[in-house]
This record gives structure tokens, C-alpha cells and sequence, in this order.
């Protein structure tokens, strides 16, 4: 993601002494209102969430769905808030379903994605959202913990101890390990990440950014891999369905975001490189 400045953390050399010298980001604002600890994040995925999540609150406030905050610091958004936000980029009427051309047309496109017997062993980290959470600083922390696993030659074990320590899922007691799961085993966003995606192959360990569900953020180890066998098409006919049904909705959406932020004034990022889908999944999960 573009920023309208960088941070400067001298030349790359560990024996450099401008190393130590930084220089800190602007400002990030929406409309004027300040997005709190917006450095902080390193992970695109992580900004873009806080710029769009201020961008539909305030929208959201204007329309009179969401009641108005004072001060000029964006407030913590709530999951109630979070479903306003959803029901406001909703389209007004129900979208065509996909037609049998359209179906055959992505399965050719996409059969690496229809796959039986395929499986993950995963562990992850959650950091989940709640009514009375703060998802602001909650991303915060989250995006440290990524940070920190993703360095150069962290031990395996901090793995274990983070999830101990910060994941808000049962599974901390035994270090995050979710065991092998399939793309039916985990929530859709989850998913789409692992399995469904071209990139979902990326390879093992500590995934590069945060997944965003309705739970909140997840850190994800991939630890093994299993290949799957293709499903034909007419068995993954329904399947096919219900996905370009999810698209378009999603894709509906995002045209009505797009508007909400050519209306906006945002000031310390390039509003160009915003990652919109990402962002929605997080905001709008039903």
C-alpha cells in the first residue's frame, strides 16, 4: 500500500548505526478524523480495514444508522456497529443467480479449487472481536504478534507461547493446533485464503498477513499439506452456484464502497491502493 510518506529506517545494514534513526508516518484521516496509531500497521490489509471501517461509520452516522461520536479521533467500532455497516452496502433487491454457461465457464477457470480429500495442518492465533472490544487496538495487537513470528529465525516455540498467551480460541491450550482441516472444516474466509485461492499454495508456515473472519484476525501456521483430487462438475454444480452467488454480492458491495470513497477526503495514504475485498471481508461478514 502507498503511503504519501515512508518511514526511513536507514540502510538495511544490522551494523549501521542509522538504523536506529526513524522517521515517523503521517497522519492518517478520514474526512479529518483521525485514525489512532495508523503507523502501526504494518500488514495493507490491516490499514486498508481501518481507513474503510471509518469511511462506512461516518457514512453510517450521516444516514442516521449509527449515532454520532465526538471529538476528532475515530472511535472504536463494535460488532453491532459492523452490521449496520453491512445492511448499508447491501444491494436493494435480490442479485440474478448465475447461469449454467456461467457456471461451467468458472469451474474451468477455477477446478483447482474444487478439490476432495485436500487438508491443512494449520495452528492459528485469534484475536477475537467481541461487542466490547476496541477493534482498533485490538488490530494493534495482532499485527505485532504477526510481525514478530514472520522475523528471520523465530523459534518454533513462540508460535506456542503467543497462542497461550493472546488467541481467544480453546485451542491455545495446546498451542493453537486446529489439527488437519479441509475448506469445509473452517469459516469461509479462512478458506478462501487456504484452499480456494491460486496463491492458497504459497507454501508452509506462518502466513505473510492476517485473515480476517467474523471471529477477528487470525495468525495461521500451515505445518503439513495434503493434496486433494478434482471433483467433476456436476458434483461441484451446486457449489459453483452458491460461490458466484457470494461474488456478486461481494462485488455489488464493493461498487457501493468505491462511491462512499470518492465522497471521502482521506489524507496520508493513496485512497488507489486501498484492498477493498480484503477490507469487506472483515467489515461485511454476515
Amino acid at each position: 500500500m502507498k503511503r504519501q510518506s515512508t518511514v526511513v529506517t536507514g540502510c538495511g545494514s544490522g551494523a549501521c548505526q542509522c538504523a536506529a534513526a526513524t522517521v515517523s508516518l503521517p497522519a492518517v484521516t478520514v474526512n479529518d478524523v483521525l485514525l489512532p496509531d495508523a503507523d502501526l500497521y504494518a500488514d495493507p490489509v490491516s490499514l486498508s480495514t481501518r481507513v474503510v471501517g471509518e469511511i462506512l461509520r461516518q457514512r453510517a452516522v450521516a444516514a442516521g444508522l449509527l449515532p454520532d461520536a465526538p471529538g476528532t479521533v475515530a472511535p472504536p467500532v463494535d460488532d453491532a456497529a459492523r452490521r449496520v455497516m453491512l445492511a448499508m452496502l447491501d444491494p436493494p433487491a435480490p442479485l440474478p443467480p448465475a447461469s449454467e454457461e456461467e457456471c461451467q465457464t468458472y469451474y474451468a477457470a477455477n477446478s483447482h479449487a474444487y478439490l476432495q480429500g485436500q487438508a491443512l495442518h494449520v495452528r492459528h492465533i485469534l484475536f477475537a472481536v467481541a461487542p466490547e472490544v476496541n477493534v482498533h487496538a485490538l488490530l494493534v495487537q495482532a499485527e505485532r504478534a504477526l510481525v514478530e513470528l514472520s522475523r528471520p529465525g523465530v523459534a518454533p516455540q513462540r508460535f506456542v507461547e503467543l497462542a497461550a498467551e493472546l488467541s481467544a480460541c480453546p485451542t491455545r491450550a495446546i498451542g493453537g493446533d486446529m489439527g488437519w482441516i479441509g475448506p469445509h472444516d473452517c469459516e469461509p474466509e479462512l478458506a478462501n485464503e487456504l484452499f480456494d485461492q491460486r496463491h492458497s499454495r504459497w507454501g508452509m508456515g506462518v502466513h505473510p498477513r492476517l485473515i480476517h473472519t467474523g471471529h477477528g484476525f487470525h495468525i495461521i501456521e500451515v505445518l503439513g499439506r495434503r493434496k486433494g483430487r478434482p471433483i467433476p462438475y456436476l458434483q461441484a454444480r451446486a457449489s459453483i452456484a452458491g460461490d458466484l452467488a457470494v461474488q456478486r454480492q461481494a462485488m455489488a458491495r464493493e461498487n457501493s464502497l468505491r462511491s462512499l470513497i470518492g465522497e471521502a477526503r482521506v489524507q496520508g495514504i493513496d485512497v488507489n491502493t486501498l484492498l477493498l475485498e480484503e477490507s469487506l471481508r472483515f467489515w461485511c461478514h454476515d
